[in-house]
């Protein structure tokens, strides 16, 4: 079974904003299966012994994936993936956890898939590194950087809303991520 991990913040007020493209991934990626035939995907629930929402990939009545949306922000988000890892039983990290994450040291438009990478500066992908004991995990950097000439410190960037234009380039690189990621989740 695979985990799916999208990271982000759990409020409205930063539905839209960089930090939440993780979210923004899983919530792309359940959508997918929404209209399958044996393949589907249930609606999310919120799970307060796991602090996080979640949506099952069912075949039939079989459990393929388990999308997740962390409710314990950002930097406390390993909290919330190391329950479900234990209770779900998941092992061989490597190759059935996948972690969606914003990532500002890629332009916004990029994204990569890496396995064991450094997570660079990023509290979230820490936390769940030091709550898991590992990096041997898929992880999909989504790039974010767009500031341009403009000075604003990291921390205040993540927490800022895409623009329009912004907005599309993301769709559009979140569809590649998703296409990219989809036949790991049905093998």
């Amino acid at each position: 079974m695979k985990l799916v991990v999208g990271l982000g913040n759990p409020e409205k007020i930063y539905l839209n904003t960089r930090h939440n493209v993780g979210f923004l991934f899983v919530d792309r990626l359940r959508e997918r299966f929404l209209f399958q035939g044996d393949i589907y995907a249930t609606d999310w629930s919120k799970e307060d012994t796991f602090k996080s929402e979640l949506s099952f990939v069912k075949e039939g009545s079989r459990i393929i994936a388990i999308l997740v949306k962390p409710l314990t922000y950002m930097n406390r988000s390993g909290e919330a993936v190391a329950k479900i890892v234990k209770k779900f039983e998941i092992t061989n990290l490597e190759e059935n956890l996948i972690l969606v994450h914003d990532d500002l040291d890629l332009q916004l438009g990029k994204y990569k898939i890496q396995v064991g990478k450094s997570p660079q500066g990023h509290n979230g992908v820490k936390n769940v590194e030091e709550r898991l004991s590992t990096q041997s995990f898929k992880r999909v950097r989504v790039g974010i950087e767009n500031r341009g000439e403009r000075k604003i410190p990291g921390e205040d960037y993540v927490l800022m809303n895409f623009s329009k234009e912004e907005k599309e380039t993301l769709d559009e690189v979140l569809e590649e991520c998703t296409r990219s990621i989809l036949p790991e989740i049905l093998l």
